[in-house]
């Protein structure tokens, strides 16, 4: 954790950021691998805790990296790195959930559940798996700003930006989504 309370790597728009960027922007491959290793591991398991599969989430973390690389020359350094970056990854979780859900619903005999990776924070592997089970079943909206929210830790005004949707939209999906996890793991120990 940092200071101002967000993770490592979350990206803070700080003068060191918009100089790496500004750097890769001029095409240094340093300052691209910088980038890399400061917002690959957030963006990797905000994936993950979105898709809930392993492979898809290197995938959908690989793929909104480069297309953030490759749109750089357009990238406003006034901005924060973190949030762009994290905007795409989300967006593009969202879409593999529902093709995936689209493939499910044509008979591609898969149930949805993956198997929930080893790399958590969590000292008590039951509790993770009870989480993570409980929040496979939410919608990949509920599940996307409950990342950003407790994961990522941004505030509902930022993950409205992030989303591009409106601060009261953000709120109700995060309180239906805390109800809706609140049934399921009341309802699991019951």
């Amino acid at each position: 954790m940092t200071e101002s309370g967000k993770l490592v790597g979350q990206g803070q728009g700080n003068r060191s950021d918009r100089r790496w960027i500004e750097e890769a922007q001029n095409g240094s491959e340093i300052a691209m691998e910088h980038l890399f290793r400061e917002y690959w591991p957030g963006a990797h398991r905000a994936a993950y805790l979105v898709v809930h599969d392993w492979a898809a989430s290197e995938d959908i973390a690989q793929e909104a990296f480069l297309r953030a690389v490759r749109s750089l020359d357009r990238f406003d350094r006034k901005r924060s790195f973190g949030p762009w970056l994290h905007r795409i990854v989300i967006n593009r979780s969202i879409d593999w959930c529902r093709r995936k859900a689209a493939l499910r619903e044509v008979g591609s005999g898969t149930d949805g559940r993956e198997a929930v990776g080893e790399e958590t924070d969590f000292p008590d592997p039951h509790l993770r798996d009870q989480i993570f089970g409980a929040l496979s079943l939410l919608s990949p909206e509920h599940r996307a700003v409950v990342v950003l929210r407790y994961y990522l830790e941004y505030t509902p005004g930022e993950i409205a930006r992030i989303l591009e949707i409106k601060r009261g939209t953000v709120n109700s999906r995060l309180r239906r989504a805390l109800d809706h996890l609140g049934d399921i793991v009341e309802g699991g120990a019951g």
